[in-house]
């Protein structure tokens, strides 16, 4: 039988506009190793939903303008990068061989994508339904969508599509290359912008206020604390490493867990590292980690491995404050690396008190990414690279402070991510709205794996009811 088109998307596109910064002298900043070894990642894709916006931003128009203004200001000023585009250079030997590439962001002020559409029919419980899943729709509110970071040789390194839904409230789906930025820099950028658009709001005459954002250090991170050389990967031409992830069929569900489940988590967690005489794995207990081991285990359950089978955790730690001396919080590019627990048998892994060992696994493996280790890291990928992607099993963070994202026209009352970067069992975190501790954990799974994992007992416990979304 034929396969049945997917229906059009209800969401059009009104206006589009190309957002630059005023001319200034060209300059090169090489990408780093952890940035060129995101080249065939897909873009960031994080986006913000907003009960209707006040006057003067009553229309999806006037709300598009005033942020294509924020970020021409915020790219006239310290983020002139984010406005360039990759270039690669090609290295030769004495004889004129080529024997590798290196990838640069090229600073000209080719521009960011700013765009401005309508979803017909579409309201905010269409976007955020309350126990359902993640719906297709989501897709459609991002730019950008198949995209590798290799193409930001030719495409923008960032994007925002406004998208005005039928109730008047408005989705702005924020795309941005992997390999310019990680999730931190990411989030300071969006900080920083919102930061810009709320004070284009003061009157004329009122006094500027200062940005609490600091500025981004766009200087690449070399190992020796030097002018960062450009990375120069092993090949002619940089196509030859590229390689587009296929999509597969995901179906996504965003859990909730409340501030009181995430303190029981963590309890339950250290009551059986006690009762196993671990009193050091217990005192060194967080609640991410309780939170990483109930998720590992519950999709460890639903994919129902053999169980003498072996899995580990995989999940993205931030080499910024773990490095000596540390990077700021503000050094702008990828400073990430996966962390992953000791292989562990699947019948271990779920036997009771299991919960524990786990959440003291996934500690461990945190705790081992340490300076030396991440030197060592980096000098292993600078002898032999590899480009290829494995996505962590949790990516995404609880301390991203993506409800501190005011433009002017009120806070966001839910973040979602596009399709990008997902697969059979990659979990994003963000914080809960409630603040307080509180956590929204975006799973994606196969169909058949989330079938199982919504009739997961473990799980089902520990998820709270979201608070009601109301417009």
């Amino acid at each position: 039988a034929e396969s049945a088109m997917p229906p059009p998307s209800p969401v059009r596109v009104v206006s589009s506009r190309t957002v630059k910064p005023p001319a200034r002298p060209r300059e090169r900043i090489p990408l780093a190793s952890w940035d060129v070894s995101m080249i065939n990642a897909n873009y960031i894709q994080k986006g913000l939903l907003f009960p209707a916006p006040p006057p003067p931003f009553s229309t999806g128009a006037a709300v598009t303008s005033h942020l294509a203004d924020a970020l021409a200001e915020a790219l006239g000023g310290d983020y002139y990068p984010v406005a360039g585009r990759f270039v690669t250079d090609r290295h030769r030997d004495d004889s004129g061989a080529v024997v590798g590439c290196s990838v640069s962001i090229d600073c000209d002020g080719q521009g960011v994508e700013v765009i401005h559409a309508v979803a017909d029919g579409v309201v905010a419980d269409d976007v955020v339904p309350l126990d359902a899943d993640v719906p297709s729709i989501v897709e459609d509110l991002f730019l950008l969508n198949d995209a590798i970071n290799y193409d930001g040789h030719e495409l923008p390194l960032f994007a925002a599509q406004v998208t005005e839904l039928a109730d008047g409230s408005v989705f702005v789906g924020f795309v941005c290359n992997h390999a310019l930025a990680d999730g931190t820099a990411f989030w300071n950028f969006l900080k920083t912008l919102a930061e810009i658009s709320r004070a284009r709001l003061a009157p004329p005459g009122a006094p500027q206020l200062p940005t609490s954002s600091p500025r981004p250090m766009f200087e690449r991170w070399s190992p020796d604390g030097g002018t960062a050389a450009p990375v120069v990967l092993p090949c002619k031409d940089l196509s030859e490493l590229i390689e587009r992830p296929a999509r597969v069929p995901l179906r996504g569900r965003v859990l909730h867990f409340s501030a009181e489940s995430m303190a029981a988590l963590k309890e339950q967690a250290r009551e059986e590292l006690l009762a196993a005489g671990d009193a050091a794995g217990a005192a060194a207990l967080t609640r991410y980690q309780a939170l990483t081991s109930l998720i590992w285990r519950c999709i460890t359950r639903a994919r129902r491995l053999a169980p003498d089978s072996e899995t580990a955790f995989r999940g993205a730690a931030n080499n910024r404050g773990r490095l000596r001396p540390a990077l700021p919080a503000e050094y702008f590019g990828n400073s990430l690396y996966a962390v992953s627990t000791e292989p562990v048998r699947v019948s271990e892994l779920l036997a009771r008190g299991g919960h524990g060992r786990a959440a003291a696994a996934v500690g461990c493996a945190v705790a081992a990414n340490t300076n030396a280790s991440i030197r060592a890291r980096v000098a292993a990928w600078t002898a032999d690279p590899v480009v290829t992607v494995r996505l962590t099993m949790m990516g995404g963070s609880p301390w991203f402070d993506a409800y501190g994202c005011d433009f002017g026209w009120g806070k966001p009352t839910a973040v979602r991510s596009g399709r990008a970067n997902k697969n059979d069992g990659r979990t994003v975190l963000y914080p809960g709205r409630e603040g307080g501790g509180s956590v929204d954990a975006e799973v994606s799974l196969s169909p058949e794996h989330m079938a199982a994992l919504e009739l997961d007992d473990e799980l089902r416990a520990a998820v709270s009811s979201s608070p009601k979304f109301r417009v």
